[in-house]
Order: C-alpha cells, then structure tokens, then sequence
C-alpha cells in the first residue's frame, strides 16, 4: 500500500477530489493557466502525454482509410446556420468575431465550435459521382466553445482535439463507419491509456446536436463520477441536404451522401489523470508515459559519485537497445531518464512520483558493490533487488506486466462501483452514498430522463450496447422498461 502523506503538498483525493485534481495538473507541471479566461498552457509533460494518445489514435485512423486534411478555424455565419438543429444546440457556446482589420465585418464569423458546416459546403464540389465516395476525412485542430465553467483539460473554451468527416453512398456504409470511429476510441481508452470504457448509445436528449443518433464510450472516474471518452455520430443525410451535396449513384439516380462525425479530446489527459491517479499523484500506464523508468543515483562523495556513475553508464547503453513490443507489433524503444540533479533522492523520489512514472531504479555504493539497484514500482511502492545487467532485458516484460495491471485495476474500480437499481429511492440513496454507474431500468421517454437529471443531478450516460432486452419497469414512473440505462453523475 502506499505510505500515508508521502506527498504532503497535494490534496488527498478523499477530502476534496476536484483540488487533488488542480493541484496534480498543476504540480506535475502538465498545464497552466492562461491570460485568457478558460484557456489553457499545456506545458511539455503534458503535452508528451496528448501526443502519446494522438499518434496511437492517428494510427488507427490511417489504418482504416482516412486521411488528415486541415479546414480553417473560421466559420462564415450563414453556413452555421444552415442546419438548424445543430446551430441551436451549438449557439451558447459559440465565440463571433464581428470586427476586424479595424471594421465592423458584413458578415459575422464563428470561430470554429466543429467543422460539420463548413466542411459540408466545401465537399458538394468535390463529390460528384458514387466514386468519389466514400470520402474518408480526419482533422487534429483546435475548437473554442465558450464554457461558463472550465477545469484544465476537462472543459476549457479552446482545447484540441481530432475530429473525423466521412461521406459514404449507402446508409450501411455510414452505420458501419460510426462503428469504426467508436471502436478506435475504445482501442486507445483501454489498450493504450488502461481506461475501461462501455459502449452505448447516447439518447435523444443527449445526442450531438443534428445527428441521427450519437454512440458514445463512458469511462468511470475514481470519484465516482463518469467521463465521456469519445463520441461517433451518425448523422445521416442532414449536413447533406442542408448544404446540398448530391452525386450520382450506380442506378443513374442523384442522392443525398450518408455523413458521420466522431470525436476525441485533450480532455483524455484529464481522463488519464482521473482514472488512476492516488494521493501522490499521478499513475501512469507505460504506454502513454513520457519517462517509464527514471534512474536516481545516491551518493555523498565524489568517490561514491564515480562509482555508481561508473555503474550507471552500461545500464544506460543496454537501455538504449532495449525495445519494446506493441500490441499491433510495433517495437518502440524504453524511455528513461537518469536523475542527476543537485537535489536529494528523497525530492527526487517525491518528484517523479508526482508525475507518475511507472519504475524507479536506485542505484546507490551498496546497489553498485552488489551489481544491482532497487527498483520501485509506482502503483503499490514494492521494491525488488534488480541486477543492473539485466534490467534493461527485463524492462520490456515488466512494463507489459505494470500495463496489465493497472487496467486490472481500473477494471475492479468499475465494476466494484457499478450498481444495479430497480426503485428509484434506492437510486437517489446509491447515488449520494456509493458514487458510480447506475444500470436502472427506464421507459425512454425524454421528459422522464429530464426529470430524473432535476431530481437527482444524474444524466444517462448511454443505453449499453452489449445488453439484451431485460423487460422491467421504469424506476420513475413504472411505464415499461425494455433495456436498462447507465446513469451517473458526471463532468
């Protein structure tokens, strides 16, 4: 178990889990407040974490066909309103410019909320024909939607983030395509940053805003609160026909294309820090570290100084050599960090505790008289004699293993803290006193799920994907129930 109070200038999750969050993000150095209300600096380690989670998304973005393009930020007014549906829902938090150059513009200009509008005029030029689909299209940009309330990386009024355009020429094709963008966000929540997730569809009343229905992946926090980790939206023949992009299909017919969107945030860091995070800090799945192993010398003297950098420096050659095996078969090779600054190894300790590194090695006179060091795993401090010639053979297995294990316990977080309800007293009870998801059976109307959000300050995150039909009685109002829902209280 990890020592009580190690870490004495963060505040423990228990008392206050929104502080221990501000000071982590903060702390660990991963972002910083910015001059402009609700903006955000990403700061390097922070920014090595959302490049980590990118570079896996992209590749899976490649590998099923898509391919990047970049679109401009802004957005002329008079497109964003051609679908209304989608302008409503966005209109409270989209920012204008209305001047520039020194004058008042004939035509205001949104700064990019999403690209859906923008993108659908452009493209009618560029689809004609049934083959010139399907036209498969990711964007990495950044967005502004103008937030009363922000926290770094959850909800600020800029973030980045990638966002997948796709065109197809049948309603399957697309149906299939939203599939496709849902699965690669649960591959990268679970298989690169150890975040079990649920897949579901979103409800009416949840849906992103001109869709014909959103599917989402929903992820649990360890407070207890839920998370949306992605989302990938059928949007049928809308955009389409608001902007009227036709082609001609193989029956000599001109049709309205089938459109999708899917979409993935920096606020994923924030997720990463949320999902496994203790009172030291951050924990970090070795896929996404930016360090995996830091290596903290001991010594008093010059003398002891020389002889564990003398047995420092093999290790170091060995740890350049050393690859590691990707699931997808991929190597990459072992990142490490030798510590050699003018600080205490106690400070050291703490500071790469705070930022979440997987293993420590430390390598004392007595480690080097013994050919070995100390290595000191992050999620539980145990502490294992390692010979310094084989570490870095080791590594690889080792960080696999540390892989496993902290999706193991994500895994047992969730399922420890997912409730099932049939009375809707036993709901709001559960909800005060045992945080989590709450399966519970609803009748599907929108008024119902409204009231139940007022009654309770919980949401239905998703109606799951992988449930049969369970015929039941809505836990408000008793009306049939033929699947139930998860809800939870959420960010």
């Amino acid at each position: 178990m990890a020592k009580a109070g190690f870490v004495t200038s963060i505040t423990r999750q228990s008392e206050d889990f929104p502080a221990w969050y501000n000071d982590v993000v903060r702390k660990a150095e991963l972002a910083d407040y910015s001059p402009v209300r609700g903006c955000m600096i990403i700061r390097p380690y922070g920014y090595a974490i959302w490049e980590s989670m990118r570079d896996e998304l992209d590749r899976h973005i490649k590998r099923t066909g898509h391919q990047n393009v970049y679109f401009p930020l802004f957005v002329p007014r008079s497109l964003l309103e051609k679908e209304a549906e989608h302008v409503e829902g966005f209109n409270p938090q989209v920012a204008w410019v209305t001047h520039a150059g020194g004058e008042e513009l004939n035509e205001w200009l949104a700064i990019r909320p999403t690209s859906e509008t923008l993108i659908a005029e452009v493209v009618k030029d560029w689809i004609q024909s049934y083959r010139d689909l399907p036209l498969l299209m990711n964007l990495w940009n950044n967005v502004v939607r103008w937030e009363l309330r922000t926290r770094l990386f959850l909800r600020t009024t800029e973030f980045l983030w990638q966002e997948a355009h796709t065109f197809h020429a049948t309603e399957q094709e697309a149906v299939d395509e939203v599939a496709t963008g849902l699965e690669a966000y649960r591959s990268v929540a679970e298989d690169w940053l150890a975040i079990p997730v649920i897949k579901g569809r979103k409800t009416e009343n949840e849906k992103f805003p001109g869709a014909v229905y959103t599917l989402a992946v929903e992820a649990l926090m360890r407070d207890g609160k839920a998370l949306q980790a992605g989302t990938s939206h059928m949007l049928g023949q809308n955009f389409a026909r608001a902007a009227n992009i036709e082609f001609l299909d193989r029956d000599n017919e001109r049709k309205n294309p089938h459109g999708t969107s899917w979409g993935f945030s920096t606020r994923m860091v924030g997720a990463t820090i949320m999902a496994h995070g203790d009172d030291s800090g951050l924990v970090l799945p070795p896929n996404v570290a930016p360090v995996q192993v830091v290596i903290v010398p001991i010594f008093r003297s010059d003398e002891d100084r020389t002889a564990v950098a003398g047995a420092i420096k093999p290790l170091e050659a060995a740890l350049r050599d050393s690859r590691r095996t990707l699931p997808d078969g991929r190597t990459e090779p072992v990142r490490f960090q030798v510590d050699w600054r003018e600080e205490t190894p106690g400070f050291k300790y703490n500071h790469w505790e705070l930022r979440g590194v997987p293993f420590r090695l430390e390598v004392g006179p007595r480690d080097v008289a013994a050919e070995q060091g100390m290595l000191v795993k992050r999620i539980d401090r145990s502490k294992e004699p390692v010979p310094l010639d084989r570490l870095a053979a080791e590594l690889p297995d080792r960080l696999d293993a540390y892989q496993r294990e902290i999706f193991g316990r994500a895994v047992a977080f969730r399922d420890d803290n997912t409730h099932r309800i049939d009375e809707y007293d036993d709901f709001k009870r559960v909800l005060d006193e045992q945080p989590g998801f709450v399966l519970a059976p609803w009748c599907g109307d929108s008024a119902c799920e409204k009231q139940i959000s007022t009654d309770t300050g919980a949401t239905i995150r998703i109606v799951p994907l992988d449930q049969s039909d369970e015929p039941g009685a809505c836990l408000r109002d008793g009306r049939p129930s033929r699947q139930p829902a998860l809800f939870a209280r959420a960010y």
